[in-house]
C-alpha cells in the first residue's frame, strides 16, 4: 500500500460509484442518510471525525452494521496545515483511537480536513494501516455553493469509477438537508444507467491494514 499518494478514484470499478459522506456522525443528519440509502439497497462510506465517534458511537455503530465503510477524518477537523507536525501526527492517531474505539475496529482509509495535504499525516496515516482517500467528485454541498439544483447537476456527472464527495454532518458550512433532498434522486439515476453505489472497503485497491498501536 503506497500511503504517500492519495487516491482519487477506483481504477478496477466497472459499474460502482463510491459516494462518501464526511464530518458525521450527526444525530439529526446521519440517520436520515441512512435511511435513504438502506431504501435503495446502497452502501457508502462515512469519513467520521473523531469527537463525533466520542460523542454518538451508537450511531456510528449503526453505520458499520448497516454494512457501510467507516474512514478517519480527523479528530477535530483541525485543517491540516495549522499547528506543527507533531499535532498533525497526532489528528490522525486520536481520529483512528477514537472510531476503533466506537466501532471496535480500525478504519481503513483517511481523508484529511479540508482535503488538503501533508507529510506527516500521509505518513501517520500510513503506519495506521490507512490509505489517503480525497475524491474525483464534490458535490460542493456547502456555503452559497449548496443550492439543491446545482447539487443536483454536479452529482449527476457521477461515472464508474468516482469517489463523490458528500457531507452529512453539518459542521458550521454544510448542508447534509440538500444532500438527503438530491440522494433519492441520484441513487434512481445511478440504477437506471447500470451504476451501484459501494463502500470504498469493498474496493480491491483499499489493502488489509496492520494494527498500530496507541501509545502517545
Amino acid at each position: 500500500m503506497n500511503s504517500a499518494v492519495a487516491m482519487r478514484r477506483v481504477e478496477t470499478a466497472a459499474s460502482a460509484v463510491y459516494l462518501t459522506f464526511d464530518d458525521g456522525p450527526d444525530e439529526d443528519w446521519t440517520p436520515r442518510i441512512l435511511d435513504v440509502l438502506a431504501a435503495a439497497q446502497a452502501r457508502a462510506t462515512f469519513f467520521a471525525i473523531g469527537r463525533q465517534a466520542e460523542r454518538c458511537g451508537a450511531l456510528l455503530r449503526r453505520v458499520q452494521d448497516a454494512g457501510h465503510g467507516i474512514g478517519n477524518h480527523g479528530y477535530e477537523h483541525r485543517h491540516p496545515w495549522t499547528g506543527s507536525a507533531v499535532q498533525a501526527r497526532a489528528e490522525v492517531r486520536h481520529g483512528t483511537e477514537a472510531i476503533a474505539q466506537a466501532i471496535g475496529t480500525l478504519p481503513r482509509a483517511y481523508r484529511p480536513a479540508f482535503g488538503r495535504h501533508r507529510r506527516a499525516m500521509f505518513e501517520e496515516a500510513g503506519r495506521c494501516g490507512q490509505r489517503v482517500v480525497l475524491w474525483s467528485l464534490s458535490a460542493m454541498d456547502w456555503g452559497v455553493f449548496a443550492r439543491k439544483d446545482r447539487v443536483a447537476r454536479r452529482l449527476a456527472r457521477a461515472r464508474a469509477g468516482d469517489i463523490v464527495l458528500l457531507h452529512d454532518g453539518r459542521n458550521r458550512h454544510n448542508h447534509p438537508e440538500t444532500v438527503v433532498d438530491v440522494l433519492p434522486s441520484l441513487l434512481i439515476s445511478l440504477s437506471r444507467r447500470g451504476l451501484i453505489a459501494a463502500s470504498l472497503t469493498d474496493a480491491r485497491s483499499i489493502e488489509p491494514v496492520a494494527l498500530c498501536g496507541f501509545s502517545g
